[in-house]
């Protein structure tokens, strides 16, 4: 094994880890922060008997990673990056013919062993920081043992961590031994720091920020969850910072190289630092000099969802394992302190690990990298955590729907052509088809500034955005500049130009249809900023955006729920664009022209329109008559009854048949009777009311004499018999005179009757076969309520005798019997002189 001239704490470890090496196919490597395990491990391995002069390729979750542990490796050896330590990274590589350790990021690895499945010349993979779980890392490790199992025996795998499950990634390898390093134990001091819940994590960041430059000598780490708090900090600071010894550096991936090393380099001679840095800083990278941590406790994951098609940004408290690494930043060189933003107690409630991004990513791109390395069912594959079958299942949809696999889930020849760009899905879709315009290049560079955050800025209309990629000078728009025209040229010879329709430069809204064609939208209102996708989902701009004023636009992201996302990156199209995108068949909707009606809540009517449509969305429509059709009456139906029911033109007489019809369906429990209730007709009127309103066009229009067929039909015939024997429209008194009943009276079905035209009544009045007693509510001679009974024969022996003396002498000009329920009923006073 190599001697080396500086001591790390790994070292310790080194000969076993040789030794289990040199008996085993795979070992895992646990070791804390700051014990060196990413840049001494792989030079202490490269002359190993084993490696057969044979590359080690090491995996690193980020460029700035591989890029600075390339450097320190090469440092370590006294030579520059593309001698013995050669480095892969999407934006360039720097690769000799002395290259035998290889630093790549885990998305470049996955391509490298889709290329070449055995992996000739690579003596062992190694995975470093592969507690992040990323989907690369986890993908490029199925990958890796399914090529061990069936093509390289020989090929040895290390997976490496600061904080991992050991167990269970030892249990995937085979049950492969696991060796643990101790480390250097720098003494780290943790304070904790409460949240107010009244002020935002910024100001509570930049408070700390002081407090600590006025207490602790070193430079600082900040970890905060996205480059929005970067940049707030950032500000207050600079607003409230006055000492000019201390330097401020934001470090977020969407930054270029420059920047983010100006972050990582020590800070001068007599000056320190404040790096505000994203989860990038969390592992697999040493910032000379940061000896205080600030931890906010958060981070920003991309959450997707598959039932939406939409990917979430969340903000979400950090596991206990990316605490640990973080606080592990302040003690890689020395002694150091941490600041935690949460209470000591939250710390045990934090989940252990991070949730890896398979549970929680579009599947398409490793669904179509499965396909191509000849495995339909990605879940046969060795992951730590299998991929969950609803986001497959919808990213199988995506694929067979642009042709990528057949029913069976292999891979057709147009997904190979997907598969050999190295970009997701639907942008390989774009560039490829673009090609057929002769507009390869240009839909290329759309792309790279898709796939490559913060190229051409962040505004949120990718025309703009393209513009100042194309007048980018730096070195990171060069270097994807010249990336992107390698991807071009792939596309253009998997898709020849078609001469006939190459010509005019296509927009970036066609060109960006090409992969999101399910995502043309148009705006719900003109300047609303609200938009209706042709998926039937809703987005949203700010309404003082530039493009909000679009009629149509294409979206490339979006964040938020189903029915309301947030528009991140899209570029306008026009109508005439989106018949060109159905006729060459790069659509999942033909454009279609069908009359149909909805109904005006406003005017209370129907209206009728021929709409030409491209899925969910209405490209032109032209009003049209009224037919009088069953399908039209149902919509007007449907119409009025989400308006409410009562606003029919009920008559009296149609709301007393509903009453009783109510009635004897509770007397009966229910017993066959309709509802008739609002609530009830408005469950199915376009079975019930639209055959009677034929024609109609609006509730105006619709007449009593509608409504009596349409109540006709809800009561079958056997039942209107009963109806009027069980609950008859009027009661009929002694006297003959006929009193209608009120069956929406509350307490019952009642009738008001003046008392004299009851006398001889012995027994009380009943409804529905003698179940329910009428309610009488007896009258005086001036028709003033004097008695409710539901018990006449009672009244008569009981409180008649009270009432009779009362009203004998209110009206004496009346007959009051003593014996009512033996007298003869009367609608009259006595004669004059009796």
């Amino acid at each position: 094994m190599r001697a080396f001239d500086q001591a790390l704490p790994i070292d310790a470890v080194l000969d076993d880890l040789a030794a289990s090496l040199r008996a085993r196919p795979n070992v895992v490597l646990v070791a804390p922060p700051g014990a060196g395990k990413t840049t001494r491990v792989p030079l202490a391995l490269l002359d190993e008997p084993w490696t057969k002069g044979g590359k080690l390729i090491l995996l690193e979750p980020r460029r700035l990673a591989a890029r600075g542990a390339a450097n320190r490796m090469a440092q370590t050896l006294g030579e520059q990056v593309g001698e013995t330590v050669g480095l892969r990274v999407r934006l360039g590589s720097r690769i000799g013919p002395k290259t035998r350790i290889e630093v790549v990021t885990e998305g470049v690895f996955a391509r490298m062993i889709l290329d070449d499945p055995a992996l000739d010349g690579v003596a062992a993979v190694l995975f470093d920081e592969f507690h992040e779980r990323s989907l690369d890392a986890d993908f490029g490790l199925a990958l890796a043992l399914d090529a061990q199992g069936g093509l390289r025996e020989d090929l040895r795998i290390l997976v490496m961590s600061a904080t991992l499950d050991g167990a269970r990634v030892a249990k995937l390898l085979g049950d492969a031994p696991v060796i643990e390093s101790e480390g250097r134990a720098y003494p780290i001091e943790t304070r904790y720091r409460s949240r107010d819940p009244l002020k935002r994590i910024e100001d509570q960041v930049t408070e700390t920020v002081l407090l600590a430059l006025n207490e602790q000598p070193g430079s600082q780490l900040v970890f905060l969850p996205g480059q929005g708090e970067i940049r707030r900090v950032e500000e207050r600071l600079r607003e409230r910072l006055r000492d000019p010894a201390v330097e401020i550096a934001p470090l977020y991936g969407a930054l270029d190289q420059r920047e983010q090393d100006r972050a990582v380099l020590p800070a001068p001679a007599g000056r320190r630092k404040v790096v505000l840095a994203t989860a990038i800083a969390e592992t697999s990278l040493t910032i000379e000099g940061v000896r205080v941590v600030i931890d906010s406790g958060l981070a920003r994951i991309p959450v997707y969802e598959p039932d939406i098609g939409v990917t979430r940004l969340e903000t979400r408290r950090v596991s206990r394992a990316a605490a640990d690494q973080r606080r592990g930043r302040a003690g890689r060189t020395e002694p150091g302190i941490c600041y935690r933003l949460w209470e000591e107690a939250a710390t045990g409630a934090l989940e252990p690990f991070a949730r890896p991004e398979i549970l929680s990513a579009d599947l398409s791109p490793l669904l179509l990298d499965c396909a191509a390395w000849g495995v339909a069912d990605p879940t046969t594959l060795a992951f730590l955590d299998p991929p969950p079958a609803p986001a497959l299942k919808e990213a199988r949809g995506l694929l067979e729907a642009v042709g990528a696999l057949d029913a069976d889930g292999r891979i057709t020849p147009d997904g190979r052509a997907l598969q050999a760009l190295p970009l997701p899905p639907r942008l390989a879709r774009m560039v490829i088809a673009a090609a057929r315009f002769g507009q390869a290049g240009a839909a290329a560079d759309l792309a790279a500034v898709l796939v490559e955050r913060g190229l051409g800025g962040d505004a949120i209309d990718l025309a703009e955005r393209l513009e100042r990629f194309s007048r980018e000078r730096g070195g990171r728009a060069g270097d994807m500049r010249r990336l992107a025209e390698g991807w071009a040229r792939t596309a253009e010879r998997h898709a020849r130009t078609d001469k006939a329709l190459a010509g005019e430069p296509l927009s970036p809204g066609l060109l960006l249809a090409f992969a999101y064609p399910d995502r043309v939208a148009k705006a719900r209102a003109p300047g609303s900023g609200q938009y209706l996708l042709a998926n039937g989902r809703g987005g949203a701009l700010e309404a003082s955006q530039r493009l909000a004023r679009e009629s149509y636009i294409v979206v490339a992201e979006m964040t938020g729920s189903a029915q309301q996302a947030r528009i991140m990156a899209a570029a306008a199209i026009g109508e005439a664009e989106i018949g060109m995108l159905v006729g060459h068949g790069l659509a999942p909707y033909a454009i279609t022209e069908r009359e149909e009606a909805s109904f005006d809540r406003a005017a209370r009517a129907l209206r009728v329109r021929a709409v030409r449509r491209y899925g969910a969305l209405a490209l032109a429509e032209r009003p049209l008559p009224v037919a009088g059709t069953l399908e039209n009456a149902g919509a007007l139906a449907k119409g009025i009854a989400a308006l409410g029911i009562g606003l029919l033109p009920w008559t009296k007489g149609q709301n007393q048949l509903r009453e009783r019809v109510a009635f004897l369906r509770k007397a009966e429990a229910e017993q066959g009777w309709p509802d008739l209730s609002d609530e009830g007709l408005a469950q199915n009127p376009e079975d019930w009311l639209a055959p009677h309103i034929l024609g109609r066009a609006s509730l105006a229009a619709i007449q009593p004499a509608d409504l009596d067929s349409a109540l006709a039909g809800l009561v079958p015939w056997e039942l209107k018999r009963r109806l009027d024997a069980e609950a008859p429209t009027h009661f009929t008194a002694p006297t003959g005179s006929s009193f209608a009943v009120d069956y929406a009276a509350e307490a019952g079905p009642t009738i008001s009757v003046r008392v004299q035209e009851l006398y001889g009544l012995a027994s009380h009045p009943a409804l529905a076969g003698g179940r329910v007693p009428l309610v009488l509510e007896l009258l005086s001679p001036a028709h003033r309520p004097i008695q409710v009974t539901r018990d006449l024969p009672g009244f008569w022996r009981g409180s008649w005798a009270a009432v009779k003396s009362e009203m004998k002498g209110r009206y004496p000009r009346h007959l009051w019997p003593d014996d009512p329920a033996g007298a003869a009923p009367t609608t009259r006073a006595k004669p004059r002189g009796t």
